[in-house]
């Protein structure tokens, strides 16, 4: 009888050996004279021989300081409060050292952008109290929202800040530190289709995974009927950040984030396209996998990654002018960052990353650039802790059209970034007099900005003119 559990260690195993042969190939790669190959031209794996080898070879669990030998000794990072106070518009927003001051941005403009400030007089107002710990919301056409908790209850949210009960029907959630109910999103056809997309950290029978499902919202609002399995992913026993962010492209498709579960033995997996972990999916919206995903004909690979190479990617949004999908990921200490994310694109994670490990170790022997993988678009250095984000694409508040909005987890804030050809030229905190973390935003029918705090007395906030 097959034991599950052995299996999913070994290919656990499997993916971190194939990991190390990475960092030693792509280390060959980088040397002068050597040229570099995209991780796509490279010759396949074949899983089957990796399991087979975990089975012979002792299983020997990689970190840092095993894979980078050479690096100095690591203390730890000290935490630094972001200042109340507000630069003078056109000066530099972050004052704060940065946590690795030894890296550099690799453009101009990359990180610390200059203070703006939104000449419009905007109200930001508690519509509701009492939320635990929301994670994400989802505007309905008539204006109403789905709020998910965390504990896996999913609520309908009037703009009045009148709270249903829980909505029935919702799949039970592992709920332990960063699991739970995580992103709810709504179907670009709901007028017509009702379909609701929930991604959660649900039970396995070896642990338990992330997972994404679709149902339809029952006409009176109180259930989700006939739930589909869209997505599920190897199954972990750890507690630590599962990602689960989601958006539907322009092109139809379900674009959805995963984390390589952030612990020192998994995080290479973000590298291997074998391995779903540490990745931008793409699927159909019933689970099917498109025809033109980047890796469908690469052998061995998994055929549902768009993109390889991220840490933690809580937020995904379109951009409105190209269509083109943004995300945010959470770094390390120092180093969360917004990518434009590119189709089989590799966005570096573990080979380079900015900032520091929380113990004060390097990460990627020190390295913020390697051959062959993109830049962020943006990097915070000390940190925010990104969660979602939303392009702004109303005339409520003309100058904030085009702009790019982040909760900000670690900053209890609201980040606004304006956006020039792709590039951040600016940067404003709002909700600045907030003692909550701020988890998502989302912007609602009638232009409005709303977000949501991660507190067991969670809020929900309008962001409008002031009347």
């Amino acid at each position: 009888m097959e034991n599950p559990t052995m299996k999913s260690t070994l290919l656990l195993a499997a993916t971190l050996l194939a990991g190390t042969a990475l960092l030693q190939a792509t280390a060959q790669e980088s040397e002068p004279g050597r040229p570099h190959r995209p991780f796509a031209e490279r010759p396949p794996v074949d899983p089957a021989i990796l399991v087979e080898k975990a089975t012979r070879d002792p299983f020997v669990q990689p970190n840092d300081r095993a894979l980078f030998p050479g690096l100095p000794p690591s203390a730890p990072v000290q935490r630094q409060p972001a200042p109340r106070d507000v630069p003078p518009e056109g000066q530099v927003l972050e004052r704060r050292p940065p946590v690795n001051p030894s890296q550099h941005p690799a453009f101009a403009g990359q990180t610390r952008a200059v203070t703006v400030r939104t000449k419009t007089p905007i109200e930001e107002t508690v519509v509701a109290r009492g939320l635990s710990y929301p994670w994400s919301l989802a505007f309905m056409p008539d204006g109403r929202m789905l709020v998910t908790e965390k504990s896996g209850a999913l609520r309908v949210v009037t703009q009045r800040g009148e709270v249903s009960e829980p909505v029935a029907g919702v799949p039970p959630v592992m709920h332990a530190g960063d699991c739970g109910l995580l992103a709810v999103l709504v179907d670009p056809d709901f007028a017509s289709n009702r379909f609701v997309y929930l991604s959660f950290v649900g039970y396995r029978p070896n642990g338990h995974a992330l997972m994404v499902v679709r149902g339809r919202l029952s006409a009176d609002d109180k259930s989700i009927e006939g739930v589909e399995q869209l997505l599920t992913l190897p199954p972990f026993s750890g507690i630590n950040h599962y990602a689960g962010g989601m958006v539907i492209g322009h092109d139809g498709k379900l674009y959805v984030g995963t984390s390589e579960w952030i612990t020192d033995e998994t995080r290479i997996a973000a590298q291997l396209p074998a391995s779903p972990m540490g990745k931008i999916l793409r699927i159909d919206r019933d689970g099917s996998i498109p025809a033109d995903n980047p890796y469908v004909n690469v052998s061995g690979a998994e055929p549902r990654v768009w993109s390889i190479g991220h840490r933690d990617p809580e937020g995904l949004a379109l951009d409105p002018k190209t269509g083109g999908l943004w995300i945010s990921d959470h770094g390390p200490q120092g180093g969360d960052e917004i990518d434009r994310v590119e189709p089989g694109h590799n966005y570096g994670w573990p080979l380079a990353a900015y900032g520091k490990r929380y113990d004060g170790g390097l990460l990627g022997g020190g390295r913020s650039q390697f051959p062959g993988t993109d830049q962020p678009a943006y990097y915070w250095d000390p940190a925010i802790a990104p969660a979602g984000i939303a392009f702004y694409t109303a005339d409520l508040v003309p100058e904030w059209k085009g702009n790019l909005f982040v909760a900000a987890l670690g900053g209890h804030h609201l980040a606004r970034l304006v956006l020039e050809d792709g590039k951040v030229t600016g940067e404003e905190r709002l909700l600045r007099g907030n003692d909550q973390r701020v988890r998502d935003v989302k912007q609602a029918p009638d232009g409005a900005l709303w977000a949501v705090t991660d507190d067991a007395d969670g809020r929900l906030i309008r962001l409008s003119p002031r009347r």
